[in-house]
């Protein structure tokens, strides 16, 4: 979508690899911005990620589809002297290597400062440019059991399981991105550029306001089965059917508490989902049996015109082809293969069409 859409005229040098940044700068990319991926010469990790799909690994295609490739060995002369040219007169510069990385290549802030004041540098890390943890190794998981999220990310005995979700990659590209716009905006006024010291951590740990309201505060850490939102709730819980599949309340309202209760016939039981988290044992004991009594399907046709925060839970297969996925368009085909289409549409904007992902450009 290169020259057209909200970003255009906008120039990116990006240096990120696999996740965080590349979500970042897809989604500039997306909305017009030239953004240049400069990739080591082995080239981007996530090339070689299947599975694949007409020619591209699958998360390469989809997080830098739009893009122009250069290889550069900054560890060369020639390829600090292009990466300096490049530079010049680019908006931003996104780098997520280690703290020191870009100092040693001579990149730091600083240098990069000398040869664009106007440019936006946005650095993306796990841990930041400081802090007794600024130079510890770590992917996404490692991050989100230090926020101390993967604590209630846990089974029903109380283990921590892998997350299906690589939310602290996610949270630092979001972040990111309204950085560096918020930096964009403010260089209309005072024609200067910015540093931004984006942390995975750092990003993440706002999400935790709704569930470790006690630890903010200085108490103790919440436990799941004790929480309104991880596992303490009879309205904010997962259900078993009697097909081994499963099904899932949503909505903690006591509206949606008296309309199925009372569909039920147990509107004695409204009563319970008043009940502290943790303390809704006998409500919990009540739906379990109820769900276990009907396949997932059976109770999809139950809910259909009852008022109740209810969901099946689906695959992905099952999800990227329900229907409401392809009314909103959410998978656009393009090029023989598949795209994730962006979540953020304005209104007036023509059909988005999918760009394809850089071959890797030698030069």
């Amino acid at each position: 979508m290169t020259g057209s859409g909200k970003l255009s005229g906008v120039r990116v040098i990006d240096l990120t690899q696999f996740l965080p940044g590349p979500m970042m700068t897809v989604m500039m990319a997306d909305q017009g911005a030239d953004v240049l991926k400069v990739e080591p010469p082995a080239g981007d990790p996530a090339r070689e990620q299947g599975p694949f799909e007409a020619g591209h690994s699958v998360w390469f295609r989809n997080l830098n589809r739009g893009k122009r490739s250069i290889v550069l060995d900054l560890k060369q002369d020639a390829g600090k002297a292009k990466l300096r040219e490049l530079l010049a007169d680019a908006d931003v510069f996104v780098e997520g290597f280690r703290p020191g990385v870009m100092a040693r290549l001579g990149f730091d802030h600083a240098a990069v400062r000398a040869i664009n004041p106007r440019i936006i540098y946005c650095s993306i890390t796990a841990f930041g440019q400081h802090g007794a943890l600024s130079h510890h190794p770590a992917h996404d998981m490692a991050v989100q059991a230090m926020s101390g999220f993967l604590s209630v990310n846990d089974a029903v005995d109380g283990t921590p399981v892998v997350p299906g979700v690589a939310a602290s990659d996610m949270a630092a590209g979001l972040t990111a991105l309204s950085a560096v716009l918020m930096a964009l905006v403010a260089r209309e006024r005072t024609g200067e550029g910015d540093y931004v010291d984006i942390a995975m951590l750092d990003s993440l740990l706002p999400w935790c306001v709704h569930t470790a309201g006690s630890a903010i505060a200085g108490g103790p850490s919440p436990v799941s089965a004790t929480q309104r939102s991880l596992g303490g709730a009879a309205f904010y819980q997962v259900y078993v059917t009697s097909d081994g599949r499963h099904v899932v309340l949503g909505g903690r309202e006591m509206k949606f508490a008296v309309n199925l209760l009372t569909a039920l016939g147990r509107p004695d039981l409204i009563a319970h989902a008043e009940r502290p988290a943790g303390e809704q044992g006998e409500l919990i004991t009540f739906l379990r049996a109820t769900f276990a009594s009907r396949s997932r399907d059976e109770w999809v046709d139950w809910f259909a015109d009852l008022d109740v925060a209810f969901a099946p839970v689906l695959d992905f297969r099952e999800a990227l082809d329900a229907p409401h996925a392809k009314e909103r368009g959410l998978i656009v085909e393009g090029g023989g293969a598949h795209h994730v289409a962006p979540a953020i549409r304005f209104a007036g904007s023509p059909p988005w069409v999918a760009s394809e992902p850089p071959a890797l450009d030698k030069g």
